[in-house]
């Protein structure tokens, strides 16, 4: 007898089940996407949680006939497309007809459907896959989906389902979504019969306002670009408002939510230096083109899509954003937050947290060396007139205007206080001086170099001479000129002119050691970045560094010359404001 046979039709559909349906999550996803597609506006979610848990679509869409119903449940049984051809245009959020037969599989599934033709509904009843019963029923237009019992017949598959509390975040996380790429829908999440989301049809602000509260829609800025047959619209957040992880970034091609972490570098592109590290904006873009551009049919549970135009895409991703922060006040100030905000971060934290089994990590601190000594006078005024002299070959570029501010103190050697015309300013003195010393840098001819009169060797490990010799010929373009000197020394005779006078030798060391310890270069964009940041960062004035009431006004001047003066090169504020309701409510004022 042969090896090779072939399965039986219950494995089959057990087996297709489980490439489409993972966790609860993903059958409020199917069930959703068919009730958006029977052209509901509004539609309830209800879930019960536990080992013999439920979970009740229930839409006003179009419903079905008796005939239609009987056939729904059925593999690759589908009213979405009619021929292969029609995959090329599908504009529906499901078309493979797999969803439903792969949830009535593995689960005991009813549905109560009709349409508003019909006098009375359809009561479909299947098990494990198999039909137990077809009977009319009193309805009201629509359709409702109650599943039972998900993975009864697959132990395997429900052994290895998380804690409720974890399942029911995946639950909220497919539900927001929706929501936010169909804001036209009223959507309603209840758990254990408790409301725990409610989102109304309106525009696309309002449902973020009613996801993640008034204190984040206020930071949203709106994303409107056209280009030919691309558009792009929706709202990403400011600088001052960012996680911990990907969580709250939501795409959606042709109002499909999909997953791209190509669109998500695009995104992070935009904001260019104006966010750190590690942290990533809020955001819901929408997506429009033609659908014969756009691949839907790559995976079977279609949040991935394939693209034709996919860089001209995540272009036009990146130029949006750029555009929505241009000519914004970007200050980031102190808001108080309402207890409806409180009570809205609190959820998102809960779904944070419970989605990555982690607490919700607060903001990373960006560690800065601050010297054990003070840096003296004569070095704090070298630095800013350095600075002073190249900034102003700069004019600052039209756009917002930021308020005049009068300087009052330091704080610790470290931030400058000011005056604005309705509140208060702070700002660090460090990210302030780095960021404009970024700009010059970035502004200035790369290849201006001044001879040194003393060579600076640098001895360096088998590592770091590798790297060095990779990177030798773009330091070359910034003004450096290095050469091999002995087995493992390189001579640095030359150095950018934006430097200045060169009286400290570590300073070439630490600029050229920051560079090498981030490793291989990827390519020409990222060396230019780590560059122009490393110079900036050992140019500019040091926390600790006493600043004169005239030295601290003239940082601010140049500060507010800045193309960007809102963050430094590595995405950490220059300034924050307090305006003076703010100071009111810190205080307790009426």
């Amino acid at each position: 007898m042969g090896k090779i046979h072939l399965l039986d039709d219950a494995s089959i559909n057990k087996i297709a089940a489980g490439e489409v349906i993972e966790r609860p999550a993903s059958v409020v996803k199917e069930l959703v996407e068919n009730s958006i597609d029977a052209g509901a506006d509004t539609i309830r979610i209800e879930v019960i949680m536990g080992q013999r848990g439920s979970i009740r679509i229930t839409d006003n869409g179009c419903g079905m006939s008796k005939d239609d119903a009987a056939l729904s449940y059925v593999k690759h049984a589908t009213s979405k497309i009619k021929n292969i051809e029609d995959i090329e245009t599908v504009r529906t959020m499901g078309f493979r007809g797999e969803a439903l037969s792969s949830i009535c599989a593995i689960a005991n599934v009813e549905i109560i459907t009709k349409t508003k033709d019909e006098l009375a509904g359809t009561k479909v009843i299947i098990k494990g896959g198999k039909l137990i019963g077809i009977d009319q029923i009193g309805a009201p237009d629509g359709t409702s989906v109650i599943v039972d019992e998900l993975f009864f017949n697959t132990p395997v598959r429900k052994k290895y389902l998380k804690s409720d509390s974890v399942e029911l975040a995946q639950i909220i996380d497919v539900v927001t979504r929706m929501a936010l790429g169909h804001n036209g829908i009223s959507f309603s999440l209840f758990n254990n019969g408790k409301e725990i989301l409610r989102s109304p049809a309106s525009e696309l602000l309002d449902t973020i306002i009613h996801i993640y509260g008034q204190d984040v829609a206020r930071a949203m800025l709106p994303v409107n670009l056209v280009s030919g047959t691309i558009r792009i619209t929706g709202y990403v957040s400011k600088p001052e408002l960012l996680r911990s992880n990907l969580l709250f970034q939501s795409f959606f091609i042709n109002d499909r939510s999909i997953n791209s972490k190509v669109i998500g570098f695009a995104l992070r592109d935009g904001y260019g230096t104006l966010i750190p590290k590690g942290r990533f904006p809020i955001s819901v873009l929408k997506i429009y083109v033609d659908t014969k551009e756009v691949d839907v049919n790559v995976h079977p549970t279609k949040n991935q899509v394939r693209l034709s135009h996919e860089r001209d895409i995540c272009d036009m991703v990146t130029r949006s954003v750029r555009d929505a922060l241009a000519g914004k006040n970007l200050i980031p100030g102190i808001n108080i937050p309402s207890k409806q905000s409180q009570q809205s971060q609190l959820l998102q934290q809960s779904q944070q947290s419970q989605l990555y089994d982690e607490p919700a990590s607060s903001s990373p601190m960006v560690k800065e060396e601050v010297a054990d000594f003070r840096p003296s006078a004569k070095d704090t005024e070298r630095r800013l007139r350095r600075s002073e002299r190249f900034g102003e070959e700069l004019e600052k570029p039209p756009g917002i205007e930021i308020p005049q501010v009068r300087v009052l103190g330091q704080v610790d050697s470290v931030y400058i206080l000011a005056e604005t015309g309705d509140g208060l300013m702070i700002i660090d003195q460090h990210a302030a001086h780095e960021r404009v010393f970024f700009e010059l840098v970035r502004a200035s001819k790369r290849d201006d170099s001044q001879e040194l009169i003393i060579p600076i060797n640098m001895e360096l490990d088998q590592r770091e001479i590798a790297l060095m010799k990779e990177t030798i010929p773009y330091l070359e373009e910034f003004g450096f000129r290095i050469s091999e000197f002995g087995q493992d020394t390189f001579a640095v005779t030359a150095v950018p002119v934006v430097l200045g006078k060169l009286e400290d030798p570590l300073m070439v060391h630490d600029i050229i050691s920051d560079i090498l310890s981030q490793g291989k270069i990827k390519d020409e964009t990222g060396i230019f970045e780590r560059v122009t940041k490393s110079i900036a960062c050992r140019s500019a004035l040091k926390a600790g560094a006493v600043c004169s009431t005239s030295q601290m006004e003239s940082l601010v001047k140049q500060l507010l010359r800045a193309e960007n003066p809102y963050t430094c090169p590595h995405g950490r504020p220059t300034m924050i404001s307090f305006n003076r309701q703010e100071l009111d409510k810190l205080f307790k004022r009426s």
